[in-house]
C-alpha cells in the first residue's frame, strides 16, 4: 500500500546513490533535515520542497560561420515565500533540468540562512563557452533573455552571474531587459554588473570573501577544538577561479599555508606553500595553475584526499563522494562550490568526524552581496568596498552564529526531538541520528521559510 503524505513526512528518506540527479540529491537533504522539525504544520513539507515554475525554452542563434544552431535554456523558480527568485545564470554543456532545480531549491535556503529578502531560482544554457566566440555568446544571451521575457524583473526573479558567465554577460542582460522595458529603472534586473553600470564594489570576491568570513567564525565557535583561528592552517582548495583564487589570496593574507590548487587542467602542490597571486598570474600568463615552477603536479582527485586542516572545494559538484571519503584527510571541510560532496559521502565524514561548513552557508557570500547591489540599484546608490566588506562580514558572521548555535541545540535536544516524533507520529517512527552541520543549517533556513509563509497565510 502506497503510504499518505502524513505517513511520508515521518519517513527518513533513504540516502541516494552517488549516481542521483541533484535535483534528488537537494531534495534528501531537505526532507533528512525536516525531521528534525517535529511541530512543521502538516503539508508544508511538500509545499516548501516543490518549484514554483520550471520553463524550458529553445531557440536559434546564428553562427560566425553563417550556420545557424538551437540552444535549449532553463529558468527555474523555487520559491517566493521570502521575496522575488534570485539566483545565477550557468553556461555549461551539460547543464540540464534537475542541476538546474537543485540550485534554485539551494538558493531559497542560502537566502533564508543569510536573511536576506529573496527565495531561491536559477538558470542556465546548455553550450560550451570555452567553444564559442564572443559575438556568439552574446547572442545566446540577449536571445535567451527575450524568451525569459517577462519571468524575469527587478521584483520577480533576478538573475547574476554563476559558472562561465561574469560582468560581461550580466551586462548584456541588463542591456536586452532595458531594450525591451524603456523608460524605467532597470538596473535592479540582474546583478553581477559591471561597477559603471550599477554594479557593486566587492561583488566579484563576494562569494569567496564570505567564504573566508564563514571560516573564520566558525573556528572562534570551536568547530575544530584545537584551532580557533586561520593563522598556520595547511589549506588545499579545488577549483582556482573566480571563487577559489580569492578564497586562496585571503586566506595566504591571514597567515593560512595555501598547500595545493588545482583547475580544469590539474592541480599543483607545494607543502611548504603557494604563494595565491603568483599561481594567478601563473594562469593569466598559460591559462592554468599546471605546471607552476616550483610546485608539484596532482591530479584534482589527489588534491581532495591531501593531509592538510582545511580541504576547500570549490569547483564542480560530486567531487567528494561514497568512494572516496574514506581517504579524505582534511580535518574540516568547507564548501566553496555547490554540491561538492553527495549524500553518501556526508555519512562517511560524519561517522569520521569530519565537520563539513555546507554550501547553503558557506558560499552565500554571493548572493548577500547581490542583495547589497540590488538594494544599492534601486536607491540609485552606489556603496564603497569597505562598506560592502563590512556588511557582508555581518551577515556571514550571523549566519554562521545561527548554523552552529541550532547544531548545539539540535545535538543536546535529541532526545525531545525524539520523543516529539513519536507523539506525532506513533511509538514505531525512526528515530532521528545525531545532527551534522548541514543538517542543522536546513533546519535553520527551513524554519525561518515556514515561518514566513505561515504568517503571509497559503493565498487564496
Amino acid at each position: 500500500m502506497k503510504p499518505t503524505p502524513w505517513q511520508q513526512r515521518w519517513a527518513i528518506p533513504p540516502t541516494p546513490s552517488d549516481d542521483a540527479d541533484l535535483f534528488e540529491i537537494a531534495r534528501y537533504q531537505f526532507v533528512s533535515a525536516a525531521q528534525y522539525i517535529p511541530d512543521l504544520r502538516e503539508g508544508m513539507l511538500e509545499f516548501l520542497s516543490h518549484c514554483v515554475r520550471t520553463v524550458t525554452v529553445e531557440f536559434p542563434v546564428e553562427m560566425d560561420d553563417d550556420t545557424v544552431e538551437m540552444f535549449v535554456g532553463y529558468r527555474v523558480l523555487h520559491s517566493r515565500v521570502r521575496g522575488p527568485g534570485k539566483g545565477g545564470i550557468r553556461y555549461h554543456p551539460e547543464v540540464n533540468e534537475a542541476e538546474v532545480r537543485a540550485l534554485a531549491a539551494w538558493m531559497t535556503w542560502k537566502c533564508a540562512i543569510v536573511d536576506v529578502p529573496f527565495g531561491g531560482a536559477k538558470g542556465g544554457v546548455v553550450c560550451n563557452p570555452k567553444e564559442l566566440s564572443q559575438s556568439v555568446l552574446r547572442r545566446i544571451t540577449r536571445r535567451y533573455i527575450s524568451e525569459l521575457g517577462d519571468l524575469i524583473g527587478p521584483h520577480t526573479d533576478i538573475p547574476a552571474p554563476d559558472l562561465y558567465t561574469d560582468e560581461q554577460t550580466m551586462a548584456w542582460i541588463y542591456d536586452t531587459y532595458d531594450m525591451l522595458h524603456p523608460g524605467r529603472n532597470n538596473l535592479p534586473v540582474v546583478t553581477g554588473k559591471p561597477v559603471d553600470i550599477g554594479g557593486s564594489y566587492g561583488r566579484r570576491e563576494a562569494t569567496g570573501r564570505g567564504c573566508v568570513f564563514v571560516l573564520e567564525r566558525a573556528l572562534a565557535h570551536g568547530v575544530l577544538p584545537d584551532r580557533d583561528t586561520i593563522r598556520g592552517a595547511t589549506v588545499a582548495i579545488q577549483g582556482f577561479g573566480n571563487v577559489g583564487s580569492v578564497a586562496a589570496t585571503l586566506l595566504a593574507a591571514r597567515d593560512a599555508r595555501v598547500v595545493a590548487v588545482s583547475d580544469s587542467r590539474g592541480g599543483i602542490y607545494n607543502e611548504e606553500g603557494l604563494d595565491p597571486e603568483a599561481v594567478l598570474e601563473h594562469k593569466r600568463r598559460t591559462g592554468s595553475v599546471a605546471e607552476f615552477p616550483g610546485a608539484k603536479t596532482i591530479t584534482n582527485a589527489e588534491l581532495l584526499e591531501l593531509p592538510c586542516d582545511i580541504l576547500i572545494p570549490a569547483a564542480f559538484e560530486k567531487q567528494i563522494t561514497g568512494a572516496n571519503a574514506e581517504r579524505v584527510q582534511a580535518r574540516l571541510i568547507v564548501e566553496a562550490a555547490n554540491g561538492p560532496l553527495t549524500p553518501l559521502a556526508d555519512k562517511v565524514l560524519h561517522d569520521r568526524g569530519i565537520p563539513v561548513l555546507p554550501d547553503i552557508l558557506a558560499n552565500a557570500g554571493g548572493v548577500t552581496v547581490s542583495y547589497f547591489e540590488w538594494v544599492q540599484n534601486i536607491e540609485n546608490e552606489q556603496w564603497p568596498e569597505e562598506e560592502v566588506n563590512a556588511k557582508l562580514r555581518i551577515k556571514m558572521e550571523r549566519a554562521t552564529d545561527a548554523v552552529l548555535r541550532s547544531y548545539k541545540d539540535l545535538d543536546a535536544n535529541l532526545e525531545q526531538i525524539n520523543t516529539a516524533r513519536r507523539q506525532y507520529a506513533g511509538d514505531d517512527v525512526e528515530p532521528v541520528p545525531k545532527p551534522d552541520i548541514r543538517t542543522a543549517a536546513y533546519v535553520v533556513a527551513i524554519t525561518r521559510v515556514a515561518h514566513v509563509a505561515m504568517e503571509r497565510g497559503i493565498w487564496p
